[in-house]
């Protein structure tokens, strides 16, 4: 089973995920698939077997005011391929996420109508790289717009307007202010969506209370047999923030404590908290699932965490590399 991170590398700062230069400078698709070559090659050597690729891989490629970047798919087909190809050769589990604009369910129609552009896009890439239906987009159902009820059937109406290629890459993850667990399941038993177990978000948003275990058998089972599911694990910053704030009558600045928020994902994971959820999960005998590690620390955080599982869970280490 593997373990991934997203998009930056910081073990090799010279790397880029993406073309990143503004549109006046035209870039393009297949200057991001030179980047990812690279990165590729990196995750080679470090042994990391999945990857979140750049939600931006392909510049401005749905922008409804500039058309001389809607047509890089078919410019870049060829590398597309061949960079697929690469990734299958080193077992490289690949995904997408896309921005927390790309709102599928929400109340407004032209918002609704550019996410599915976006997606369609997305899941297209994907599918021109010849990636297995383990490579997934994820997305949220960001908008509770009317209730959860009405939320939900608006995502599934517009789930079931999708191309079946862009349907069949899609997955649905929980999240920590709108869709709880029990809102992805509705909406899974609706229209098939697979679902992608985010524990934190879990944690922070659990209306049920339902235990760690159950929830992630329930997500669990939404996948296809023969297909590894993907789980997405993180921990909570635990860190004050120190603001600044002027007495009005002195004029001084004074400190302003704030505590943390704890939506908000760790540089690092804490070892303690993922391998006391991941024993109990081994001792459930659940299905094998890949973790996507949503650290701020990117490649370093999982590489840190492999240590750790030798350290202190070395049976844990065996099973996610």
């Amino acid at each position: 089973m593997r373990l991934g991170f997203a998009v930056k590398v910081l073990g090799r700062p010279e790397l880029k995920s993406h073309d990143t230069r503004r549109w006046q400078s035209s870039p393009h698709l297949r200057v991001s698939l030179k980047h990812l070559r690279e990165v590729l090659r990196y995750l080679q050597q470090a042994q990391i077997h999945m990857y979140r690729m750049s939600s931006d891989l392909a510049p401005y490629l749905t922008h409804p005011d500039l058309p001389q970047f809607h047509s890089q798919l078919e410019e870049s087909a060829a590398d597309l391929a061949a960079v697929g190809a690469l990734a299958r050769a080193l077992d490289i589990r690949l995904s997408l996420h896309p921005a927390q604009y790309i709102v599928l369910n929400s109340d407004d129609e032209e918002v609704a109508r550019k996410a599915a552009l976006d997606l369609v896009a997305q899941a297209r890439i994907l599918d021109l790289m010849q990636q297995g239906p383990e490579a997934v987009v994820v997305v949220h159902g960001d908008s509770g717009a009317g209730g959860l009820d009405a939320a939900g059937e608006r995502f599934v109406q517009r789930f079931r307007t999708l191309p079946a290629e862009t349907q069949a890459r899609l997955g649905l993850e929980n999240d920590e202010k709108v869709f709880a667990l029990p809102d992805t399941l509705r909406v899974h038993k609706a229209c098939g969506i697979r679902l992608v177990f985010d524990l934190l978000h879990f944690h922070v948003n659990n209306p049920e209370r339902r235990p760690v275990v159950a929830a992630l058998r329930a997500a669990l089972s939404t996948w296809p047999a023969g297909v590894t599911p993907k789980i997405h694990i993180s921990s909570p910053r635990t860190e004050m923030h120190i603001d600044e704030r002027r007495d009005p009558e002195t004029g001084k600045k004074l400190p302003v404590v704030r505590p943390p928020q704890w939506s908000q994902h760790s540089d690092y994971a804490n070892p303690f908290e993922v391998i006391a959820a991941l024993e109990e999960v081994r001792r459930a005998g659940l299905r094998p699932f890949d973790i996507m590690l949503e650290l701020k620390a990117k490649d370093l955080g999982l590489l840190q965490l492999r240590q750790d599982f030798q350290r202190f869970a070395p049976e844990l280490a065996e099973l996610w590399q």
